[in-house]
């Protein structure tokens, strides 16, 4: 049973301090939802869990059965069986989904061996059944001309056929119709096991009408300011978080400032892109 464990982690983009202070422990078989406004750092503890550049850790651990996971390069991590369902996928002409998703098979092997092609057609051509996906998706371009819906599909794919230790689906639900939000709920929720560990982020709640959560937490300001069962997240749909912010004396919930929050975003998706050339 994995467990991934985040102790007082602070990080920052440039000069903007985005968490302060997060601390969190998901084991396997854990479903954690982390909900809350714009612009409060939920997307960002995504971003740094799995290493993105272009965030700086100032303090704090994160750990993955007690291997330093801030030690480790972006692709360790994916090895190590940490997965990020991302909020807006790239494209990326020239590979195929089917290539790329059987390099990342085989990348989590040991060095010589390989995915055998039949089980890897066998499991591919299920799921994307299960998926309600177009029956030619192996042979299209990863997510090159996808549909929002599409991209957001193609992510829990490779989700079922990497099955990842502890997984993090950063707004799935955003840009789906109630229909492909059916699909991704019921997918998800099937692969619910005690091999795996999940954190949703989202800021809507809706997600979790398919998606049974564990544990719900509420991050403002960089952290998170409350954490409870389901009750908590039926209260938040109810009445929204002013309630909160009143609670704890919280009079602007943002960690960036809405103004900057385009730049900042901006960068990011520039980062990602060259990264990718």
């Amino acid at each position: 049973m994995a467990v991934l464990k985040i102790e007082n982690l602070h990080a920052k983009v440039e000069n903007q301090e985005i968490l302060k202070g997060v601390s969190l422990e998901i084991k396997g078989g854990e479903t954690h939802a982390i909900m809350g406004p714009n612009g409060t750092g939920k997307s960002t503890l995504a971003s740094v869990i799995m290493g993105h550049p272009r965030y700086e850790v100032t303090a704090g651990t994160i750990t993955l059965d007690g291997a330093d996971v801030l030690e480790m390069e972006t692709d360790e991590r994916a090895r190590a069986g940490l997965f990020l369902a991302m909020q807006a996928p790239q494209e990326v002409p020239g590979v195929t989904n089917s290539d790329f998703i059987k390099t990342a098979m085989n990348a989590r092997l040991d060095e010589g061996e390989n995915v055998s092609l039949f089980k890897f057609i066998k499991e591919l051509d299920t799921a994307v059944a299960k998926l309600k996906m177009r029956e030619d998706l192996p042979h299209r371009y990863l997510n090159d001309g996808f549909s929002g819906g599409e991209k957001k599909r193609n992510e829990i794919l490779q989700m079922r056929m990497l099955k990842p230790a502890i997984a993090i689906l950063d707004e799935i639900d955003s840009g789906l119709d109630i229909d492909a939000l059916k699909i991704v709920g019921e997918n998800v929720t099937e692969m619910k096991n005690p091999d795996l560990g999940m954190l949703l982020i989202t800021h809507y709640s809706r997600i979790l009408d398919y998606i049974a959560a564990d544990h719900v937490h509420v991050m403002m300001k960089g952290r998170i300011v409350k954490s409870g069962s389901t009750d908590l997240m039926h209260k938040i749909d109810q009445d929204g978080y002013d309630w909160i912010k009143e609670e704890l004396g919280i009079e602007d919930e943002r960690v960036v400032p809405e103004e900057n929050e385009e730049g900042i975003l901006l960068g990011s998706c520039a980062t990602r892109e060259a990264l990718e050339k």
